[in-house]
């Protein structure tokens, strides 16, 4: 059909109808023809098969178009030929109206374009002609293909009846051949039945009178197996017709031949050089020719004893005796030890006991020679096993290493493997249950090591911090940091007892076969890790921790008092946190089965709190001793009577107050400030002097009398008897301000007491009232409650005033003066 665009002398051509009438597919109506047409006259450039740039045009786009596939690789038309989508001018859309379509062109689209437009449809109507014949013909053929392949199959089916009918057929005659046959053979059968037993007996015969010659050939190619085996199927025919000359000649001859093989089978078996199946076949043969069985089991034991004992031996020159001195323990590792030793020995043991089982002791009708045999076996197995477990037991001796024991735990359970397989083949041998003694006894002292190696690596650390703080005393550097190495001890040892948990641990693997035994389950989490190990190194800390509490005066000046603190910091740590994780960490690794009583965690904080506590009050003591040493030797070795008049503080109180000082800062690091009595606000300015009350004047003044003395002992006795007793070595609380309190009363007590001992003149009262003063100074802010300053150094005032010859005190003004220059 051709129509004319109005107005624009264009001519549209349409597909003729007459065309798709004799291209029509077979497998299609008119209307599904038509509905393709259209769909194929709808679609774009792309759809309908134009030649993409390649210049082939796509294959198989017209069937996805045709079943309604979407074609990913289509182009959509540009230009005037694509309107609105979905609307009338949408050339794609199914309300695509031509009218509106053409209208819209002519109005757009000028002449030149017009004309592009009608040479682009012409293109596209000229491609869905030949891809739709394409389509056509391609389905028409496969159609024709499958009608003629029914037709063959048709023909076939045909054949295969007439050959099926054509078998019955000769079915029906080889039966009715068969049936003739069986009458015609049925007169004659037992004839052939009798001449077939003559055939027999004759053979028969002829094997007997062959029988010597066949025995000399099988002992020529020492096939002896055979030899008997021929000789087991004629005996018992030679005896019954031993009475008949032929016969008789034959069972002399046969029987000589077998003496000879039977002396051949010994001498073999005698023989150090054979196998464990050499051996066993030589058994097997003469046990069958009739010889002796308890004389048998003991050639049979007595020559595997032999080849045992030479790999016995093998394995006790791996051990490393007689080795040069210097050179010590075994040139393998424990688990190749292992692997050869149950792959020579044991297996060759198991090779044994099968072997002796299955000649002697398994055989039937025989139940006396099996008791026998087994007894024996039992016996032998148990000597021999207790020498090798000897070797072994030698050999695990010599792991002292304390690192990763996986070599260890895979060599005993290889070990245990092999022996379990060993008591399966004989239960009644002990050697099963020795083996796990073995190994629970290795596991026992594989925990003393590791305790030892806790323990070493202990001191090793005490070792290390001491060389810490002695190193800058010597290199003249700054003293190290105590919360650092603190930090560093407790960080090593939680790490060191982390890693031997994980090594004891691979004594309890699933994959390990001993670890389901009832000990591994039970004492060895509780009693050997847990308590044996854990526990005992915990107690093993504290008892070292009391033991540097246990040397007393200069005997314990070895110890730096740093470390003395930094210990009862450790063991409160412990007390506080660490006990507790490393107990619970090791009983979440070794989930305990074992009902025996364990030592409480609370008992183990209570230790090391003790501990601490002890480390503490020796700390204090020892800070207070030095500071002591200090103020002895400064009142001991000077002339208080002839002094001269006080111009400094003395250097001595300088250095208390800086020792005081370093103190503080070194007990600050570890432990917290702790707790203060409310201060006065006058503390540092308080007037220090001999006189505390207002008959100060009085008491002093030039109408002094004898008795002036008296009744100042007598007010100091008073005025003691209402003020608070002061315990000087009480126990020190975990807190700075409560160590401090104690080394100063320590050293004012020290003080006081070297003070009572001497003499002062004028001078040397004046400069006891400035030493004083200045500690007041300084000292009180170090201290719980400033009281216990104040009266201690009202006491050392007094007591010296009370010793004094000439007892003229040092105005208050001059003593500010002379302390605040110093």
């Amino acid at each position: 059909q051709n129509f004319i665009v109005p107005g624009s002398g264009i001519r549209c051509c349409a597909p003729q109808t007459s065309y798709y009438s004799y291209c029509r597919c077979p497998f299609q109506s008119g209307s599904e023809a038509a509905g393709v047409s259209a769909r194929l006259m709808a679609a774009p450039p792309a759809e309908r098969g134009s030649e993409p740039p390649g210049g082939k045009r796509r294959p198989h786009g017209m069937l996805k178009l045709y079943y309604g596939l979407p074609d990913p690789a289509g182009e959509t038309l540009a230009g005037p030929g694509r309107g609105e989508l979905g609307g009338p001018t949408d050339i794609n859309g199914p309300h695509f109206d031509p009218e509106v379509f053409l209208t819209k062109l002519r109005k757009e689209c000028p002449l030149a374009q017009l004309m592009d437009c009608e040479s682009d449809m012409v293109k596209q109507i000229r491609a869905l002609d030949s891809d739709m014949q394409t389509l056509v013909y391609e389905n028409y053929n496969k159609f024709i293909s499958a009608t003629d392949t029914i037709r063959k199959m048709k023909n076939d089916f045909k054949k295969m009846e007439d050959e099926m009918d054509r078998l019955a057929a000769n079915m029906a005659v080889i039966t009715e051949f068969s049936a003739s046959i069986s009458s015609t053979l049925q007169d004659q059968h037992e004839q052939i039945t009798k001449l077939s037993g003559v055939h027999t007996l004759l053979r028969k015969l002829q094997f007997l009178f062959e029988l010597p010659a066949r025995l000399t050939k099988c002992v020529e190619l020492e096939a002896y197996a055979q030899a008997v085996r021929y000789y087991s199927k004629a005996r018992s025919i030679l005896h019954q017709y031993q009475h008949m000359p032929s016969f008789q000649g034959i069972q002399d001859d046969c029987q000589k031949i077998m003496a000879d093989l039977a002396q051949k089978l010994r001498e073999k078996f005698r023989d150090g050089g054979s196998s464990a199946k050499d051996l066993a076949e030589c058994v097997e043969l003469l046990l069958q020719l009739g010889e002796p069985a308890e004389e048998l089991c003991d050639e049979f034991l007595s020559h595997a004893r032999s080849r045992l004992e030479a790999e016995l031996q093998t394995l006790e020159a791996e051990l490393g005796e007689g080795q040069p001195q210097g050179i010590s323990g075994p040139a393998t590792d424990i688990l190749e030890f292992t692997d050869r030793g149950c792959n020579s020995f044991v297996s060759n043991m198991c090779l044994v006991i099968a072997s002796y089982q299955e000649l002697f002791v398994n055989r039937e009708g025989a139940e006396e020679i099996a008791r026998m045999a087994h007894d024996k076996l039992v016996a032998f197995v148990d000597s021999l096993m207790e020498r090798y477990f000897a070797l072994v037991e030698r050999r695990i001796q010599l792991e002292r290493g304390v690192g990763d024991n996986s070599l260890l735990v895979r060599a005993l359970d290889r070990f245990h493997r092999r022996l379990q397989a060993l008591a399966k083949l004989l239960p009644a041998s002990r050697a099963a249950a020795e083996g796990t003694e073995i190994v629970v006894r290795a596991a026992k002292e594989r925990i003393r090591q590791y305790l030892q190696a806790l323990q070493s690596f202990y001191m090793d650390c005490l070792t290390d911090v001491r060389q810490s703080l002695a190193a800058p005393r010597l290199m003249g550097k700054d003293s190290p940091n105590l919360a650092e190495l603190l930090s560093t001890i407790s960080a090593s040892i939680l790490n060191q007892i982390k890693s031997v948990l994980t090594y004891v641990h691979l004594f309890t693997a699933k994959d390990i076969t001993f670890s389901n035994k009832p000990y591994f389950k039970g004492e060895f989490c509780s009693q050997g890790v847990r308590e044996g190990l854990i526990v005992s190194f915990i107690k093993s800390i504290c008892q070292t921790a009391r033991q540097f509490c246990e040397s007393a005066g200069d005997k314990g000046g070895s110890t730096p008092p740093a470390l003395l603190l930094l210990l009862s910091r450790l063991c409160l740590d412990y007390e506080t946190s660490t006990i507790s994780y490393i107990l619970t960490l090791t009983d979440e690794q070794f989930l305990v089965q074992d009902h025996s009583p364990v030592t409480p965690v609370t008992g183990l904080c209570a230790e090391a709190r003790e501990a601490a506590q002890k480390l503490l009050n020796h700390y204090v003591k020892v800070q207070g001793l030095i500071i002591s040493q200090m103020l002895r030797k400064s009142v001991e070795t000077r002339d208080w009577i002839t002094t001269i008049e006080p111009r400094n503080v003395r250097a001595v109180m300088k250095r208390v107050v800086e020792d005081a000082t370093s103190i503080d800062v070194q007990v600050g690091l570890l432990y917290e400030e702790g707790v203060r009595k409310a201060q006065s606000s006058d503390s540092s300015k308080r007037t220090f002097s001999v006189y505390s009350s207002s008959r100060q004047q009085s008491r002093y003044a030039p109408s002094y009398t004898p008795s002036a003395p008296m009744d100042t002992n007598l007010l100091s006795n008073i005025q003691k008897l209402f003020s608070e007793r002061i315990d000087i070595f009480s126990p020190v609380e975990f807190n700075k301000v409560s160590v401090l309190t104690g080394i100063i009363k320590i050293s004012l007590k020290t003080f006081l007491e070297c003070v009572r001992l001497r003499t002062f003149g004028r001078f040397g009262l004046q400069q006891i009232q400035v030493d004083c003063y200045y500690l007041q100074l300084y000292l009180w802010r170090f201290v719980s409650d400033e009281n216990l300053v104040h009266f201690l150094l009202d006491e050392i005032v007094g007591s010296t005033a009370h010793r004094c010859l000439d007892p003229v005190p040092m105005e208050q003004s001059v003593i500010e003066v002379i302390c605040e220059r110093g």
